[in-house]
Protein backbone atom coordinates (compact mmCIF):
# COMPACT_ATOMS: atom_id res chain seq x y z
CA UNK A 1 0.00 0.00 0.00
CA UNK A 2 1.19 3.46 -0.84
CA UNK A 3 1.50 6.02 1.42
CA UNK A 4 0.49 9.36 -0.90
CA UNK A 5 1.64 12.80 0.33
CA UNK A 6 0.33 15.52 -1.43
CA UNK A 7 1.79 18.96 -1.77
CA UNK A 8 0.64 22.09 -2.65
CA UNK A 9 3.89 23.77 -4.11
CA UNK A 10 4.72 26.13 -6.90
CA UNK A 11 8.04 25.28 -8.80
CA UNK A 12 10.05 29.05 -8.30
CA UNK A 13 9.21 28.35 -4.50
CA UNK A 14 12.79 28.10 -2.84
CA UNK A 15 10.83 27.09 0.50
CA UNK A 16 9.20 24.37 -1.25
CA UNK A 17 12.41 22.92 -2.98
CA UNK A 18 13.70 22.46 0.98
CA UNK A 19 10.79 20.78 2.11
CA UNK A 20 10.84 18.42 -0.78
CA UNK A 21 14.14 17.45 -0.50
CA UNK A 22 14.06 17.02 3.52
CA UNK A 23 10.56 14.63 2.50
CA UNK A 24 12.98 12.28 0.46
CA UNK A 25 15.96 12.31 2.77
CA UNK A 26 13.56 11.38 5.70
CA UNK A 27 11.81 8.68 3.30
CA UNK A 28 15.52 7.06 2.68
CA UNK A 29 16.31 7.37 6.22
CA UNK A 30 13.16 5.35 7.08
CA UNK A 31 13.45 3.04 4.38
CA UNK A 32 10.12 4.11 3.51
CA UNK A 33 9.60 4.06 0.17
CA UNK A 34 5.80 3.64 -0.29
CA UNK A 35 5.96 7.36 0.11
CA UNK A 36 5.37 8.82 -2.56
CA UNK A 37 4.65 13.06 -3.15
CA UNK A 38 2.01 14.07 -5.24
CA UNK A 39 2.84 17.70 -5.78
CA UNK A 40 -0.18 19.83 -6.88
CA UNK A 41 0.38 22.69 -8.68
CA UNK A 42 0.17 25.93 -6.46
CA UNK A 43 0.67 29.15 -9.37
CA UNK A 44 1.63 31.56 -7.18
CA UNK A 45 1.62 33.99 -9.90
CA UNK A 46 -1.76 33.59 -9.88
CA UNK A 47 -2.31 32.97 -5.90
CA UNK A 48 -0.72 36.78 -5.85
CA UNK A 49 -1.57 38.29 -9.37
CA UNK A 50 1.87 38.66 -9.87
CA UNK A 51 4.98 36.66 -10.68
CA UNK A 52 7.91 36.07 -8.15
CA UNK A 53 10.30 38.60 -7.79
CA UNK A 54 13.86 37.84 -8.72
CA UNK A 55 15.95 39.15 -6.75
CA UNK A 56 13.82 38.61 -3.36
CA UNK A 57 13.83 34.87 -4.57
CA UNK A 58 17.62 34.96 -4.31
CA UNK A 59 17.13 36.60 -1.12
CA UNK A 60 15.57 34.16 0.35
CA UNK A 61 17.93 31.58 -1.57
CA UNK A 62 20.70 32.85 0.26
CA UNK A 63 18.86 33.09 3.52
CA UNK A 64 18.19 29.23 3.04
CA UNK A 65 21.57 28.62 1.84
CA UNK A 66 23.32 30.67 4.47
CA UNK A 67 21.17 28.94 7.46
CA UNK A 68 19.59 25.79 7.02
CA UNK A 69 20.36 24.28 3.54
CA UNK A 70 24.57 24.64 2.96
CA UNK A 71 24.04 21.76 -0.11
CA UNK A 72 21.04 23.42 -1.91
CA UNK A 73 20.86 26.03 -4.35
CA UNK A 74 24.25 25.56 -5.52
CA UNK A 75 24.00 26.27 -9.20
CA UNK A 76 20.49 29.30 -9.08
CA UNK A 77 20.71 31.71 -11.20
CA UNK A 78 18.59 34.86 -10.97
CA UNK A 79 19.45 36.42 -14.23
CA UNK A 80 17.81 32.74 -15.12
CA UNK A 81 14.79 33.25 -13.01
CA UNK A 82 11.64 32.03 -14.67
CA UNK A 83 8.60 34.71 -15.70
CA UNK A 84 6.11 31.89 -15.53
CA UNK A 85 5.91 28.47 -14.02
CA UNK A 86 2.56 27.55 -15.52
CA UNK A 87 4.61 25.06 -18.66
CA UNK A 88 6.82 23.40 -16.33
CA UNK A 89 3.58 22.70 -13.76
CA UNK A 90 1.96 21.71 -16.85
CA UNK A 91 4.50 19.30 -17.42
CA UNK A 92 4.64 17.96 -13.83
CA UNK A 93 0.77 17.16 -14.45
CA UNK A 94 1.46 15.41 -17.32
CA UNK A 95 4.19 13.54 -15.45
CA UNK A 96 1.33 12.32 -12.96
CA UNK A 97 -0.89 11.06 -15.85
CA UNK A 98 1.63 8.60 -16.51
CA UNK A 99 2.13 7.44 -13.00
CA UNK A 100 3.14 8.21 -9.56
CA UNK A 101 6.63 7.60 -9.85
CA UNK A 102 7.35 9.58 -12.73
CA UNK A 103 5.59 12.91 -11.24
CA UNK A 104 7.37 12.85 -8.53
CA UNK A 105 10.54 12.47 -10.53
CA UNK A 106 9.96 15.41 -12.69
CA UNK A 107 8.56 17.59 -9.88
CA UNK A 108 11.54 17.24 -8.38
CA UNK A 109 14.10 17.59 -11.70
CA UNK A 110 12.16 20.52 -11.91
CA UNK A 111 13.64 22.22 -9.06
CA UNK A 112 16.75 20.81 -9.77
CA UNK A 113 17.20 22.53 -13.15
CA UNK A 114 15.76 25.55 -11.56
CA UNK A 115 17.78 25.83 -8.12
CA UNK A 116 20.57 23.24 -8.47
CA UNK A 117 21.71 23.80 -12.30
CA UNK A 118 20.49 27.58 -12.71
CA UNK A 119 18.12 27.12 -15.93
CA UNK A 120 15.40 29.01 -16.77
CA UNK A 121 12.57 26.17 -16.48
CA UNK A 122 9.85 28.61 -18.83
CA UNK A 123 11.86 27.52 -22.19
CA UNK A 124 10.62 24.74 -24.04
CA UNK A 125 13.99 23.15 -24.76
CA UNK A 126 14.79 22.70 -20.74
CA UNK A 127 11.22 21.01 -20.49
CA UNK A 128 11.20 18.91 -23.40
CA UNK A 129 14.78 17.76 -22.00
CA UNK A 130 13.39 16.87 -18.63
CA UNK A 131 10.54 15.60 -20.29
CA UNK A 132 12.22 13.53 -22.42
CA UNK A 133 14.73 11.90 -20.18
CA UNK A 134 12.10 10.53 -17.48
CA UNK A 135 10.18 9.29 -20.93
CA UNK A 136 7.17 11.43 -19.95
CA UNK A 137 5.83 11.69 -23.90
CA UNK A 138 4.06 14.32 -25.39
CA UNK A 139 2.73 17.40 -23.06
CA UNK A 140 1.21 20.37 -23.98
CA UNK A 141 2.54 23.86 -21.90
CA UNK A 142 -0.25 25.22 -22.98
CA UNK A 143 -3.33 23.43 -20.65
CA UNK A 144 -3.53 26.08 -17.58
CA UNK A 145 -6.74 23.42 -16.83
CA UNK A 146 -4.49 21.66 -14.34
CA UNK A 147 -2.91 23.87 -12.51
CA UNK A 148 -6.39 25.79 -12.40
CA UNK A 149 -8.28 22.61 -11.06
CA UNK A 150 -5.34 22.15 -8.79
CA UNK A 151 -5.07 25.79 -7.17
CA UNK A 152 -9.00 26.23 -6.72
CA UNK A 153 -9.21 22.66 -4.81
CA UNK A 154 -6.17 24.08 -2.50
CA UNK A 155 -8.25 26.97 -2.02
CA UNK A 156 -11.05 24.95 -1.06
CA UNK A 157 -8.98 22.45 1.02
CA UNK A 158 -7.40 25.78 2.88
CA UNK A 159 -3.70 26.17 1.81
CA UNK A 160 -2.35 28.88 3.42
CA UNK A 161 0.55 29.21 0.70
CA UNK A 162 3.65 27.03 -1.04
CA UNK A 163 4.47 24.33 0.51
CA UNK A 164 1.77 22.89 2.37
CA UNK A 165 1.25 19.37 2.93
CA UNK A 166 -1.51 16.77 3.20
CA UNK A 167 -1.77 13.45 4.15
CA UNK A 168 -5.42 11.76 5.26
CA UNK A 169 -6.65 14.30 7.99
CA UNK A 170 -3.93 15.51 8.34
CA UNK A 171 -1.49 18.33 6.85
CA UNK A 172 1.09 20.85 7.60
CA UNK A 173 2.63 24.29 6.16
CA UNK A 174 5.88 24.01 5.73
CA UNK A 175 7.10 21.79 7.97
CA UNK A 176 10.83 21.04 8.38
CA UNK A 177 11.18 25.28 8.29
CA UNK A 178 10.54 27.60 11.39
CA UNK A 179 10.66 30.98 9.49
CA UNK A 180 10.52 34.60 11.02
CA UNK A 181 11.08 38.03 9.83
CA UNK A 182 13.85 39.73 11.60
CA UNK A 183 14.09 43.50 12.64
CA UNK A 184 15.64 44.29 9.45
CA UNK A 185 13.04 42.77 6.85
CA UNK A 186 14.91 39.37 6.25
CA UNK A 187 14.42 36.00 7.38
CA UNK A 188 16.05 34.20 10.35
CA UNK A 189 14.97 30.60 9.21
CA UNK A 190 15.72 27.20 11.24
CA UNK A 191 14.87 23.33 10.68
CA UNK A 192 12.22 21.83 12.82
CA UNK A 193 12.53 18.36 11.59
CA UNK A 194 10.21 17.83 14.63
CA UNK A 195 7.06 18.79 12.86
CA UNK A 196 7.76 17.24 9.66
CA UNK A 197 8.51 13.92 11.58
CA UNK A 198 5.50 13.71 13.10
CA UNK A 199 3.62 14.58 10.58
CA UNK A 200 4.98 11.65 8.36
CA UNK A 201 4.46 9.47 11.42
CA UNK A 202 0.97 10.24 10.95
CA UNK A 203 0.81 9.11 6.88
CA UNK A 204 2.46 6.23 7.39
CA UNK A 205 0.05 4.86 10.42
CA UNK A 206 -2.71 5.13 8.31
Amino acid sequence: MMNIIEVYADVWCPFAHVGLRCVVERRASMNREDILLNVRAWPLELVNRSPLDPDITARHVQELRSQVAPDLFRGFDPEKFPQTTLPSLALAHAAYVKDMDTGEAVSLALRDALFEEGLDISRLDVLSNIANALDVGAFDVSDERSILADWHEGVARGVKGSPHFFCGDSDAYCPSLDIDKAGSGSLEVSRNMEVLDAFLAKCVER
